[in-house]
Formats: C-alpha cells, sequence, structure tokens
C-alpha cells in the first residue's frame, strides 16, 4: 500500500481528476480504490487513482465501504453524494459532503481571511478583487483557446470588449457589495446575449428550473464549478460561510464567490456550444471538465483565494499549497 505520504505528493490544486459515478459499488482492493460495475455478464473493476483526484461525486445506485472511504479521506479526496448526473450538488440539502476530519489543513489562509472579513471596507476590497481577476481569465482564455474563437466566442469581438469594460469600470466605481452584484448581473446577461446570437440559439431566458437543454447545462457545469470552488477553500482551511460578495448570512456563500471566477469564461459558452450540437448530459460534463483541466480552473482559483488571504491584505507572499 502506498504511503501517506506518498498519497498526498500530487498539490490538490494540481490534481487532474474529478470523478462521478453512479451504479456502482466504491470499494478498497489490493491497497486500491476501485469501483465495481454489474454488466449483465461480468463484474467490472475500475481503478480510481486517487492520489491524484480532487473530488469524487457518488451518483444514483451508488454505496462505498468504509474502507474506501478510509484510503480517500489519507490521500485528502473530497467525497460527496449528489443526484443524477452529479446535480444537485454542493449547494442543495439533498448533498451530503465529506471532508477527511485527519487531513491537516494550513492555519495562514483562515487567519489571513479573518484580518480583513469584519472590515466592510476591505471586504469589499476583496470582492473587487475577485471580479476583476474573473473578468481577466475571461479575457486570456477566450483570447487563447482555438475551440471558442472558431465558435464565436473571442477576446476581440468588440461587443465582449465594451461588455468587459463597462462591467470593470462598474467595479472600480462601486461604493458597496450590491453594486457589484448588480454589475455582475449585468454582464452575465450580456454574455448570454452574445452566446445566444454566436450559436444561433434563439429565444433564451435564464431559467434554473427550465429543462431546456441550455439552462440544464448551465446548472449542471455550474455545480461543476461549484465542486471546484469547495474542494479549493477546504484545502485552504476557509469556511465557506465567510463571503465577500454573495451575503454574510448566505450559507456556502463563499463558494458562490470563487466559482464565480471561472463560470461565465467556461461553462456558459460551451453550455451553448453542447446544446447546439445536440450533446448528451454526459459529454457536456466532460467538456467542461476537459476545460477546467485544459485552462488550470482550479489552479487559478487557488491562485486568487490565496492572494486575497495573504497577499492582498498582508503583503506576503504565499506558499505553495
Amino acid at each position: 500500500m502506498e504511503q501517506l505520504t506518498d498519497l498526498k505528493a500530487i498539490l490538490h490544486s494540481k490534481r487532474a481528476n474529478i470523478y462521478y459515478l453512479e451504479r456502482c459499488r466504491v470499494m478498497q482492493k489490493d491497497g486500491r480504490v476501485l469501483y465495481l460495475t454489474e454488466a449483465k455478464a461480468e463484474k467490472q473493476y475500475w481503478n480510481i487513482p486517487i492520489a491524484n483526484t480532487t473530488v469524487i461525486l457518488l451518483g444514483n445506485g451508488t454505496s462505498i465501504t468504509q474502507a474506501a472511504m478510509r484510503m480517500l479521506a489519507s490521500a485528502g479526496v473530497l467525497v460527496g453524494f449528489s443526484g443524477g448526473g452529479g446535480t444537485p450538488l454542493l449547494m442543495a440539502t439533498e448533498i451530503e459532503w465529506m471532508t477527511p476530519q485527519s487531513e491537516y489543513r494550513p492555519t495562514e489562509y483562515m487567519q489571513g481571511w479573518m484580518k480583513f472579513w469584519f472590515d466592510d471596507d476591505k471586504r469589499l476590497q476583496a470582492a473587487k478583487y475577485l471580479q476583476q481577476s474573473r473578468l481577466q481569465y475571461m479575457q486570456r482564455i477566450w483570447g487563447k483557446d482555438k475551440d471558442l474563437k472558431a465558435e464565436g466566442f473571442s477576446s476581440d469581438d468588440p461587443e465582449l470588449i465594451r461588455a468587459l469594460n463597462n462591467a470593470n469600470g462598474k467595479i472600480e466605481q462601486a461604493k458597496k457589495v450590491s453594486e457589484l452584484l448588480q454589475g455582475e448581473a449585468q454582464l452575465t446577461k450580456q454574455l448570454y446575449k452574445i452566446a445566444v446570437q454566436r450559436t444561433k440559439h434563439g429565444d433564451f431566458v435564464r431559467d434554473r428550473n427550465s429543462v431546456d437543454t441550455a439552462n440544464a447545462f448551465l446548472n449542471h457545469g455550474n455545480y461543476l464549478a461549484y465542486g471546484l470552488a469547495a474542494t479549493t477553500l477546504w484545502v485552504l482551511g476557509i469556511p465557506h460561510g465567510f463571503a465577500v460578495m454573495h451575503g454574510k448570512t448566505r450559507r456556502g456563500a463563499l463558494v458562490f464567490d470563487v466559482a464565480d471566477l471561472i463560470k461565465d469564461t467556461l461553462v456558459l459558452p460551451w453550455a451553448f456550444i453542447c446544446a447546439k450540437e445536440g450533446a448528451s448530459e454526459q459529454e457536456f460534463r466532460q467538456q467542461c471538465l476537459q476545460v477546467f483541466t485544459q485552462h488550470k480552473a482550479l489552479d487559478f482559483m487557488f491562485e486568487q483565494v490565496k492572494a486575497i488571504a495573504v497577499e492582498l491584505h498582508q503583503g506576503k507572499e504565499s506558499k505553495n499549497q
């Protein structure tokens, strides 16, 4: 069996795998974590490389053994139970989210977060930093992703440039968080309009309860982004309740804040592209996970949260996590 130190050799921010499993049994066998699927003719075992995995979601018809949970905990893998297709994921009451209690998490990021969080002005500054980072990430990714450019999503688009410039101006001028939230909502609405035009989607109204494909894909992709955000905060030891934008009393709101860093850049365009191409839910999920890895979404979240906790308010250099 691998030693504990070997299992954690890969930093969480660098891990490549997120698993969604359904209709299977997760177990420990011969020092490895496997999942068992039962086909008509035979049982099949599949290995999970836990040292390179951040999150495992267990969907419909799944079970997991205590021995497997012990190994996953030793590797620092977050395990969650979700509904079908990976949703509802983190933010719904149906979810059970288990964190390895023996896992060491650093204190410096939590302490840095607390030093500014109770100050309204500094909390606003942190919220502005997240929103500006979100815009910069979009400009960078939409400026280099050839697949997105081929579908009409480009940082050179005059309509996008105007929308981002307008959003950046509102971020700089905002005097309170409510103004930031209004600006964020307005930008996302403009991005929906751009996406509809580029994919020739027709009429579109964002409705989280709608059954149309684009809305369903947006819900699904956003929940995957919430999983990355939750992993980032959990590894850094920052409780999800200490939000800077989405409300001080909203449980888990910091997950929404961090997920916003990548949602509009990666999930939004691919939700419309995959809807146009008639992709299945599984194909869309795989596309999301692929672009998350390709554009180092988890790395980016780690960098921004650490910058706020350590560098932005303390002037220290962050340590690798």
